[in-house]
């Protein structure tokens, strides 16, 4: 099924400059080839598991991180369970040095089990990690590390811009445009296996029968593997499916957004709240707040209250911190009132 992906465009020699003004202008998937291949972590990892391992027992600052496990008739896939009433997982706090440990043993194992400690802050567990594995593409942004073993991870979708760099082992990245939602069979937004909804289809077996409209989000795929030292952009809220490939594996992220609402309420919360508003609603009247919501919302011409005076705009006014504060307040108590 991977033969039939469009590869990613790739770079080389990137630049600050290079990829602002293009790379991340162009709102495309970019793999990026040895951004990072002179890191003391991606050294260490060409040495050996073990020294990459050593390397970051050296930094821990002994704070618990979470762990997920999951057997091998899991086959790597973190998922949902078979009746989707939870996950295929159990999640833990552990400590680094034991799960390191544990992964250099399961290297050896013929049937290990899946183990991964996602999105590991470097400044709340390895102070010291981002003076020696500086990123000049993303300055002022705080390095999160992904440890484990061979890992499936379903597609899904984050709200920031990411650039994600392997130090360990290798990853295949597959991306998708966000505009193919409805092609991937996504999963519940308020049940997830790790904060995002996720495409129910397996990456590796898609059930075509079950799930025939995926064929159709594939033509619009890419796909890239990468090695030590390679990076990838992975633009806002584009799908992205990743498959750790060895029995080691490392990465760096960095997440951030440059184009973030004011969060007054999140965006997730605000999707959920309309479903509520609108569960049973006929189509007609559906139709009719589509207009509504096109209009004040997801209108890209003029301001929808152009005609009303700034001061008289309410709500749709250039809000101050307070009345920010007072607008959740209110929403609240709405809510609680229902």
């Amino acid at each position: 099924m991977t033969a039939m992906i469009k590869p990613m465009r790739e770079w080389r020699d990137v630049t600050p400059e290079l990829f602002r003004n293009e790379i991340c202008a162009s709102r495309e998937p970019a793999v990026m080839r040895g951004l990072v291949s002179g890191w003391p972590l991606v050294e260490r990892g060409k040495a050996s598991s073990s020294a990459a391992a050593q390397y970051l027992s050296q930094l821990y600052n002994r704070k618990p991180i979470g762990t997920i496990r999951m057997p091998a008739s899991a086959k790597g896939r973190v998922f949902y369970n078979d009746a989707m009433s939870g996950y295929n997982f159990e999640r833990t706090m552990q400590d680094l040095r034991v799960v390191l440990h544990d992964l250099l043993q399961a290297e050896a194992e013929d049937a290990p089990p899946t183990i991964a400690m996602q999105a590991v802050g470097a400044s709340e567990h390895l102070p010291g990690f981002e003076a020696d594995h500086v990123m000049a593409l993303a300055p002022g942004i705080v390095p999160r590390l992904w440890i484990g073993n061979a890992a499936i991870i379903a597609p899904h979708y984050d709200l920031f811009d990411n650039l994600a760099c392997v130090a360990l082992g290798r990853r295949r990245f597959t991306l998708f445009p966000p505009e193919q939602l409805a092609n991937l069979y996504v999963g519940p937004v308020d049940n997830t296996p790790s904060g995002a909804p996720v495409s129910l289809v397996d990456l590796n077996d898609p059930d075509l029968e079950r799930f025939p409209k995926y064929a159709e989000a594939l033509k619009s795929a890419v796909q890239a593997e990468l090695g030590p030292g390679d990076a990838i952009f992975i633009p806002y809220m584009w799908w992205h499916g990743v498959e750790a490939l060895d029995r080691f594996n490392i990465l760096v992220n960095y997440w951030w957004d440059d184009h973030a609402a004011e969060g007054m309420v999140p965006p997730r919360v605000a999707l959920m709240i309309a479903r509520l508003a609108f569960a049973g609603m006929s189509p007609e009247q559906l139709g009719r707040w589509r207009t509504m919501f096109d209009h004040y919302i997801f209108g890209s011409g003029e301001h929808p209250m152009a005609h009303v005076p700034e001061h008289a705009r309410g709500l749709f006014s250039d809000l101050s911190p307070q009345q920010k504060r007072a607008a959740r307040q209110h929403l609240a108590r709405l809510l609680t009132d229902i």
